[in-house]
């Protein structure tokens, strides 16, 4: 402990480091204070009310991943929210279109052309997302009814979104860790304070179930902490062989290297893009209800089974954690393509012992990546299922055929009784903000790290120990 605080102070004696901390402490504190300036032409006291009433539901990931500035409407209501969807598009892009996949193979220039087409997407993603969100504050008589007070929401919050992205990208550059993840950071950890007054309040209650409860919900936050860390940090090497070369009159024996492949190649991206995908309708049937009259249409009936799909129902268990599985393949095939691989260590002539070069290094690499994957898919969805189960409970009562019964068969168990409605604490520290919380305190110490060692500072955990992040 004592090398720890040790680690603090020389962060501090390093000038450059010292004003790249500050100036991304500066930042954060702006943004911090942006989620108190609240949007113009709010009703308080209605948008409590309606708060209320759709407390629960997949609203609450917007307000997940903005700092609670939804749930206000600050400013900054959306948060980074359309610039991570626009971030995932852009990614997708160059599998998509071979123009757009050119661009990227131009180095440095084609990296800012696709980030300028990512903060343009970003604007137009932004404005359509805004514009649902005041026709919702507009039928529930939140704003005025008026188009002047619906543009008004509209340019607020793209305005504030667009402020929020540029915050990220200067605590990027010219301060310490990744910009966006540390304003997600943040936002979640702000949270963090109501959380354990909910704990003191249970403990203090002198009630012995609720003592026992929050003993179990501590025991598996830090279980699951210390499987991400663990997770997070671990890596497959593929040992890499170079031949011998030679290079005009000059020869370069052979070296050996390997090739990292870690477990959760993807990071929490597919958790995130999950969740987003399962909030897009949530947001349009919130947006335009259907007249509460009209309970036998389509339309009616589609719209009240989304009002019930939500963390702790099973169907959207189902949904959440198959999209997870199906997304964590899919953007690892992006980010990570085999054949590409093997190409390049052909050209500069390395190799995998008893591989062939070429296409039979490509198959090697693929089973290796899947196995991985697969482990990184599983550990994402249980991740994201662990703490929703404990905190919201498995509504085992909707499954069809056998939910009665085993509703019934919970409520007899005194032990578990309580997995149908869950721990009932109203606060976000569930899978998804773990993954976030973890990662990026491992990401951003990391790069501390790193600086201190390369000014001949010991690192956090002393000599000889180096701590690192996910994309180390």
């Amino acid at each position: 402990m004592e090398k720890f605080f040790g680690a603090i102070q020389n962060m501090f004696k390093i000038p450059e480091l010292r004003t790249r901390i500050l100036f991304t402490l500066g930042l954060l504190a702006v943004y911090r204070f942006g989620a108190h300036v609240q949007a113009p032409g709010i009703n308080k006291a209605r948008l409590e009310q309606v708060w209320g009433e759709v407390a629960g539901t997949l609203l609450g990931v917007l307000d997940l991943f903005s700092g609670g500035n939804f749930r206000t409407i600050s400013v900054f209501a959306l948060g980074v929210t359309p610039y991570i969807t626009a971030s995932i598009i852009m990614q997708l892009m160059p599998v998509l279109s071979p123009a757009v996949k050119k661009i990227q193979e131009e180095g440095e220039v084609g990296r800012q052309k696709l980030n300028q087409w990512t903060r343009y997407l970003t604007v137009i993603l932004c404005a359509v997302q805004t514009f649902f969100v005041a026709t919702w504050l507009n039928r529930n008589g939140i704003i005025a009814d008026t188009w002047w007070a619906t543009a008004m929401i509209v340019v607020t919050l793209t305005t504030g979104t667009i402020f929020v992205m540029w915050l990220g990208e200067q605590i990027t550059e010219r301060g310490v860790g990744n910009g966006i993840s540390l304003l997600i950071f943040a936002g979640i950890v702000i949270g963090l304070p109501s959380g354990l007054t909910q704990i003191m309040d249970r403990i203090g209650s002198g009630d012995t179930m609720q003592t026992v409860g929050v003993i179990f919900l501590g025991v598996i936050m830090v279980a699951l902490i210390a499987v991400i860390v663990y997770v997070e940090s671990a890596r497959r090497n593929i040992a890499i062989s170079y031949a011998s070369r030679r290079v005009g009159s000059q020869t370069f024996r052979g070296q050996e290297t390997s090739l990292p492949l870690k477990i959760n190649m993807g990071g929490v991206i597919p958790v995130i893009f999950a969740s987003s995908v399962l909030a897009m309708p949530q947001t349009v049937f919130t947006a335009f209800p259907p007249d509460p009259a009209d309970t036998t249409s389509t339309y009616a009936k589609i719209f009240a089974f989304f009002q019930q799909f939500h963390g702790g129902d099973p169907y959207y268990e189902l949904v959440f954690l198959s999209l997870i599985v199906i997304f964590t393949f899919f953007y690892i095939t992006i980010i990570f393509n085999t054949d590409e691989v093997a190409d390049n260590l052909r050209k500069h002539g390395g190799f995998i012992a008893g591989i062939r070069p070429g296409a039979p290094t490509a198959d090697y690499l693929n089973g290796i990546l899947t196995r991985l994957t697969t482990v990184g898919a599983i550990y994402l969805a249980l991740v994201a299922f662990i703490p929703q189960l404990v905190l919201s409970g498995f509504r085992v009562a909707r499954l069809p055929f056998i939910g009665t019964s085993v509703d019934n068969f919970l409520a007899g168990v005194p032990g578990l009784s309580w997995i149908p409605t869950g721990l009932g604490y109203q606060f976000f520290f569930g899978g998804t903000s773990l993954l976030i919380l973890v990662g990026v305190a491992m990401d951003t110490v990391a790069q501390i790290e790193a600086q201190l060692v390369m000014r001949n500072y010991e690192g956090f955990l002393g000599a000889g120990s180096r701590l690192r992040g996910r994309r180390s």
